[in-house]
């Protein structure tokens, strides 16, 4: 069988397979159903397979399992029932095995995993959500934390990972906000890029990489009301322009595929707009992988499922073919309806092939063909080595934004005799401090707060300056847990009230007395869950009795740092006004609580930067940086600054701008490359300028640099994020960071949605965040 060597290239292995296959066998490659329900697992680790798989794999009807190695509520997999790294590498050999044995054709299996801040099985580290990482304004050592998850993901045998995040979010309430980048293109592409990087790598058929999805195609972050796969309102400039930016240049890193989004643009829903998966994604952007469906996502096409732009499964299935739906994640769709639908001649024998295809290229590019199987005790070695336990910290400390500090509260002195009360209801609860997608985790591995606080006092031999009460929980609003809270506090020197939210799903972690701060067990007791997928708010503010927690230990007259750990952010003028310092650690994963301390310490200067603006009220929503020129500019009751704007964050030290020198001010049009030449990428001028650090500390600043098109035929952005620098001085240490000017730094698009550049002055701010900075002019002549 000539698809079997691997001296051809992997289309010509395609096309010899293809020829082979039967109708069913080719639509089983479109088909990926849940992997945790294919096998029970034995007494002694090793896995049963069930009946039905069996027999669906005889039949070849299966092509992909969607998270077979997946632990969560949802899925009813626990530590207890689950697989330990080894046996889930075993497990997936398994798996494998009987399926390139007993299926006709000899075709392997893609197993596709959740990955969104670690690989989502039982063992695995886990890192901070999308939303910290972005915080670090640190490409490259996001891109080695993508590494990391690959490498563990690949050791058990996962090929695929949902993830990166590409959606753009234009109102925080949506739940998914953790699981993004924030509110900004150009960061989200430069992440999505190393993204890429990270988990693809040079090659996908080596033993540390996988496939990295883009998602959600497209405009998920822009729903109607923050709510999610609510309809999307969006003109086809400012989908291009914002939302699709991040997926154009993750696919021209190399991406292998895309991921449709469960909500509708214009009436169109994703699952079968043959716009954005034919014409943009195909034709434009030249995406030569596979386009997958989100969860059920092809059901909610049908009457009464959702969207109802068709009656039948047959129709439903017919135009996601068509507009370029490959593989449909863990949905009955394919399996059920489409060979009815090819019967009746909704969609034809070349749609399918092509579909089909695509999907067994990449089995062989990923080489499972030639090396299907893994070495369970590499898993063993590599996931949750001490290596990617120091990288999650690393990632944690680099992601925390200190939003105040008044009079130099933080850090705390190192050798001070003051006690310090830890106080709040994610202060010692381990589930919280993780975002939403994670497995079950053991005792002890998830280091809290309190944890990292105690931990640090202990190595200098002052444990005993630790005090903790809970105060109150995340939802619940009984009082009932203040007065043990103030009587702790009393005999404290500093308070720090860890406050927030919770993307915890009901892991049986039991809560917390109150009045005692002791674990119990409640079976019944109501999750703190109130953010994650489908958990929306109508509003910012803080849940449950955390803002009265506040009020009253703010009425002890003592210094109150505020720590917010948390997946969205938090809107409480209160606190913002009147805590002496605090810091927003957004989900710092499983070394959070070690991170927060370096922080707190001094061990580390802050050097997170916020990739979302916080707003005053949430009436103020939408709000972001990069509004048109031409919106409203205030309310009644306020205007629409916000409380910290995009790229703001402070540090332990101070940095000075010079003023900005640019190399030319002045650039010819015609001297402009096409958009559609390799000479568009050339620098035109250079933006040069100083930053000397005049504290006592050394730390990192995050230098930025925002373009505005001062008069332009279309409505633009205020301003526009062009480029940033992470760098480290020491005290007293000046450091000239350059911007390379290039055509895509000026270009818009024109009525046809062409990227064009007009001539005309563009404004150059350098400077710490969006709302301040220092300016340049930049005359583009015609």
């Amino acid at each position: 069988m000539s698809y079997k060597d691997a001296t051809l290239s992997p289309q010509e292995r395609v096309q010899h397979l293809l020829a082979q296959m039967t109708t069913d066998e080719k639509i089983g490659q479109l088909v990926q159903p849940f992997g945790w329900k294919m096998f029970t697992k034995n007494e002694d680790g090793s896995i049963t397979l069930t009946e039905a798989f069996q027999q669906d794999v005889r039949e070849g009807r299966i092509g992909a399992l969607y998270a077979a190695l997946r632990a969560d509520p949802w899925t009813e997999v626990t530590l207890e029932t689950g697989l330990s790294p080894r046996e889930g590498a075993e497990a997936l050999n398994t798996i494998q095995q009987y399926t390139m044995e007993h299926s006709r054709l000899g075709i392997p299996i893609m197993f596709g995993e959740e990955c969104s801040h670690g690989h989502m099985a039982i063992g695995a580290t886990v890192y901070p959500v999308p939303l910290l990482a972005a915080s670090t304004w640190n490409p490259e050592l996001y891109e080695r934390m993508c590494a990391a998850v690959a490498l563990e993901t690949r050791s058990q045998g996962g090929v695929a990972t949902y993830s990166p995040v590409l959606d753009i979010v234009r109102d925080p309430r949506w739940g998914r906000t953790e699981e993004t980048y924030g509110e900004d293109p150009y960061l989200a592409a430069q992440l999505a890029v190393s993204a890429v990087r990270g988990l693809q790598g040079e090659s996908l058929a080596a033993p540390d990489r996988v496939i990295a999805t883009l998602k959600h195609f497209a405009g998920y972050g822009a729903s109607e009301g923050g709510r999610n796969g609510a309809p999307v309102h969006m003109g086809l400039r400012e989908l291009h322009e914002i939302d699709l930016l991040p997926f154009r240049k993750a696919v021209e890193a190399g991406a292998a595929s895309v991921m449709t989004a469960y909500n509708e643009i214009d009436g169109v829903p994703c699952t079968s707009n043959d716009y954005l998966l034919d014409e943009v994604l195909r034709k434009q952007w030249g995406f030569a992988g596979f386009v997958i469906t989100d969860a059920s996502a092809m059901n909610m096409l049908m009457q009464d499922h959702g969207h109802n732009v068709v009656e039948t499964g047959e129709q439903a299935t017919a135009i996601s073919l068509s507009a370029g739906i490959d593989l449909e994640m863990s949905g009955y769709m394919f399996s059920r309806y489409l060979s009815a639908a090819l019967e009746q001649g909704l969609v034809h024998m070349e749609q399918l092939d092509r579909a089909a295809g695509r999907v067994l290229d990449m089995k062989f590019k990923l080489g499972l063909f030639d090396r299907p199987y893994v070495n369970p005790q590499i898993a063993e070695q590599v996931i949750h080595s001490q290596a990617h336990i120091d990288l999650a910290r690393e990632v944690a400390r680099e992601g925390m934004i200190l939003l105040k500090n008044d009079a130099e509260l933080l850090p705390l002195p190192a050798t001070a005799s003051g006690r310090i009360a830890v106080i709040g209801p994610n202060a010692n609860k381990p589930y919280n401090q993780l975002g939403d997608y994670t497995s079950p985790q053991p005792a002890g591995k998830i280091v809290t707060p309190l944890e990292g606080i105690r931990a640090h006092l202990a190595a200098a031999g002052q444990e005993e300056r630790l005090l903790y009460a809970p105060g109150c929980r995340i939802k619940d609003g009984s009082l009932e847990g203040i007065p043990y809270a103030l009587e702790v506090a009393a005999q404290a020197d500093t308070i720090v009230l860890v406050l927030g939210g919770s993307s915890a799903r009901d892991f049986g972690e039991g809560t917390i007395d109150l009045r005692t701060g002791q674990s119990l067990v409640h079976e019944s007791e109501e999750s703190d869950m109130e953010s994650g997928e489908g958990i929306d708010r109508v509003d910012l503010t803080l849940a449950g009795a955390q803002l009265e927690l506040f009020r009253q230990l703010h009425g002890l007259g003592k210094p109150i740092i505020i720590v917010y750990i948390n997946g969205r952010p938090v809107v409480e003028r209160y606190i913002d006004e009147q805590a002496d310092a605090i810091i927003e650690a957004w989900y710092p994963g499983q070394e959070g609580g070690h991170a927060l301390a370096d922080i707190l310490f001094g061990d580390v200067n802050p050097s997170g930067r916020l990739t979302l603006s916080v707003p005053r009220h949430v009436g103020q929503l939408p709000i972001y940086y990069n509004a048109r020129a031409t919106r409203g500019k205030r309310y009644l009751e306020m205007d629409l600054t916000p409380a910290y704007p995009f790229g703001y964050g402070l540090s332990y030290t101070r940095f000075q701008y010079s003023e900005p020198v640019i190399e030319r001010a002045t650039i010819d049009i015609a001297s402009i490359a096409k958009p559609t030449t390799p000479a568009y990428a050339d620098t035109l001028t250079e933006v040069s300028i100083q930053i000397t650090n005049i504290g006592q500390r050394a730390g990192h600043e995050v230098v930025q640099l925002y373009i505005t098109d001062v008069v332009a035929s279309t409505t633009r952005p205020a301003k526009q994020l062009k480029g940033f620098h992470k760098i480290h001085l020491q005290p007293g240490e000046t450091q000239t960071v350059t911007f390379p000017i290039t055509a895509e730094h000026l270009e818009m698009l024109d009525r046809n949605l062409e990227r064009m550049i007009e001539p005309g002055e563009f404004r150059l701010q350098l400077g710490s965040h969006s709302a301040e900075g220092k300016t340049i002019l930049l005359t583009v002549k015609a």
